[in-house]
């Protein structure tokens, strides 16, 4: 199996400005990134950034990465351009490594790839792993997905799915829930593997109500027809960097491993 690793990042975030030259353990965060994806089976690995700012610590890291336009409306629209700079044939898989996730497992990104490779039939894959606390069912911070026997998505939602009609009778004005051991409740992992002729053809996809509505590209995807293959991790991965707390938790584990 081949594929190309490909990290979108951009320096405008609300909740952490320069988010991608944040300072971990005395690496860029960007620069952090690359070098987790660059143990995962990925033939290349490549940033694609609007920022020059980013493009300077990638270069200065002795890695590769891609100017790209600063009027993408996502990070996947972004992918689009890159894997025409890169001149990748439609047939190419690539996958989607988030520029906020320093700790993300290589085994991971292997098993998505994986999943859109044995597959012919699939534009897409993506993860997800199981639920087992109430609060994150009920979290629409928390995005749920369903899946199909073939494990195929059939629906992305903050809403807490699939509803347990029965075991959520009762009146539970205390918000003290349970969830039954047979929900099979899972929660979104928001890495994706696309094959690169998706990628441009996705580009030119309009935008869904329902993707208006829960705030969540992939059902763009859905809503056109396309199938969404989902692996299935036993554990859920280690956490990205949103907010400043976030980016403390992160620098804790790297100085531990420098202590180590």
């Amino acid at each position: 199996m081949s594929y190309v690793a490909i990290i979108p990042a951009r320096l405008k975030s609300t909740r952490l400005p320069n988010k991608p030259l944040a300072d971990i353990a005395g690496q860029p965060m960007i620069v952090r990134v690359v070098a987790q994806a660059l143990k995962a089976q990925a033939s290349q690995v490549v940033v694609a950034t609007d920022a020059p700012e980013v493009a300077a610590v990638v270069k200065a890291a002795g890695q590769q990465v891609l100017l790209t336009r600063a009027d993408h409306p996502s990070g996947t629209d972004r992918l689009a351009e890159a894997v025409d700079l890169l001149q990748l044939p439609d047939e190419a898989i690539v996958v989607n490594v988030q520029g906020d996730e320093p700790l993300l497992d290589p085994a991971l990104i292997d098993a998505v790839a994986a999943q859109l490779a044995a597959n012919p039939a699939l534009a897409m894959a993506t993860a997800c792993h199981p639920i087992h606390d109430a609060a994150d069912f009920f979290n629409p911070n928390v995005v749920k997905v369903v899946c199909d026997a073939a494990q195929r998505a059939m629906y992305f939602s903050r809403a807490p799915i699939p509803w347990d009609r029965d075991a959520f009778a009762e009146d539970n004005e205390d918000e003290d829930w349970v969830l039954p051991a047979e929900l099979g409740a899972q929660r979104h992992i928001g890495l994706y593997a696309y094959r690169a002729g998706f990628l441009r053809a996705y580009a030119k996809l309009a935008a869904s109500r329902l993707e208006d509505i829960e705030k969540l590209e992939q059902l763009r995807v859905l809503w056109h027809g396309y199938q969404i293959g989902v692996y299935q991790a036993s554990v859920a991965p280690a956490a990205g960097v949103d907010t400043p707390e976030d980016l403390a938790r992160v620098r804790a584990v790297f100085a531990g491993e420098a202590e180590a």
